[in-house]
């Protein structure tokens, strides 16, 4: 399990296009995280206010652990755990807390989300799951794990929702005007499909306080965080923009019409004016939602 930035998909084949290879991925995983470190640390900052001095810190799906480490900087006297079902994102983990000197306080665990985190040696006082649930069939009895291994009076984070990001203009010059809501309009049906396709599959109402109280936790606060990074936008950035537009040209090209397709060719053509490495007007706009909760004191979790 890894974090869900919003184009992960494994395409080498149509049939299996909704299954995803987050190894594969590791590049355009610490790519986004990085560039959208800005905005996790004022969610960081915000999170300190619900939990000022946490002892054990859990990153529940923590994908090459860019996010973990993060976390580990702005709580510096906690113990950080990133727990991932691939090994190679983990390996990446551990030597990226290495590379910053927080390796005395860092730990990794091997575990898929959907198993529990029965394996943690101590019950968490902030957990933290940045767009890992939906990775999972069943959510809700995700969530009642995640639960279990808060510590009384523990936090929740929960990083689900928000709004797709924007790269381009409604109208760029060149095809049909809406390119990118099109897009997304089908990459919406293809997340509909790759939910589906989980094992232990269960559509729930992505009311995310409403399933935090479902489980025995008290909603404590939602809040949106924005990254806002206006044209002209930097090297890197619009390097992740290029990766973006590349993998949803992967392994959404079969359903695009033939107009989109073509306009989407001519973006990704390094030689076009007018494509994406050339562009004046890229620039990257999203909103991204945490859902904070808090374990009673008292009585345990559902």
């Amino acid at each position: 399990m890894a974090h869900h930035h919003h184009d992960h998909a494994q395409t080498a084949h149509h049939h299996d296009h909704t299954q995803i290879d987050f190894a594969e991925m590791l590049p355009l995983l610490e790519r986004e995280a990085d560039l959208y470190a800005p905005m996790y640390r004022q969610a960081a900052d915000w999170l300190r206010e619900r939990q000022p001095e946490p002892e054990l810190i859990v990153d529940a799906g923590s994908g090459p652990g860019v996010i973990s480490c993060l976390l580990a900087d702005a709580f510096p006297q906690a113990r950080v755990v990133a727990v991932d079902g691939a090994e190679p994102l983990l390996e990446a983990a551990r030597a990226r807390a290495e590379r910053l000197g927080i390796a005395d306080r860092f730990s990794t665990l091997e575990a898929e989300l959907a198993d529990g985190l029965g394996d943690l040696d101590y019950r968490a006082d902030l957990l933290w799951a940045s767009k890992s649930l939906h990775h999972v069939g069943d959510q809700r009895a995700a969530l009642a794990g995640f639960a279990q291994a808060l510590a009384p009076g523990g936090t929740l984070a929960l990083l689900e929702g928000g709004l797709t990001a924007r790269c381009l203009p409604r109208d760029i010059g060149i095809g049909r005007p809406g390119l990118q809501s099109r897009i997304d309009a089908v990459h919406e049906d293809w997340f509909t499909e790759m939910r589906a396709t989980l094992p232990g599959s269960v559509r729930e109402n992505e009311d995310w306080p409403g399933l935090l109280a479902a489980v025995g936790l008290r909603p404590t606060g939602s809040r949106t965080f924005l990254l806002d990074l206006p044209a002209p936008l930097s090297q890197e950035a619009r390097a992740f923009v290029v990766a973006t537009f590349q993998r949803r040209r992967d392994f959404l090209g079969e359903v695009l019409d033939a107009s989109d397709l073509a306009t989407l060719d001519r973006l990704l053509d390094p030689d076009d004016k007018e494509s994406l490495h050339h562009r004046p007007d890229v620039y990257l706009l999203s909103a991204q939602t945490v859902h904070t909760a808090q374990r009673g004191e008292g009585a345990p979790a559902q």
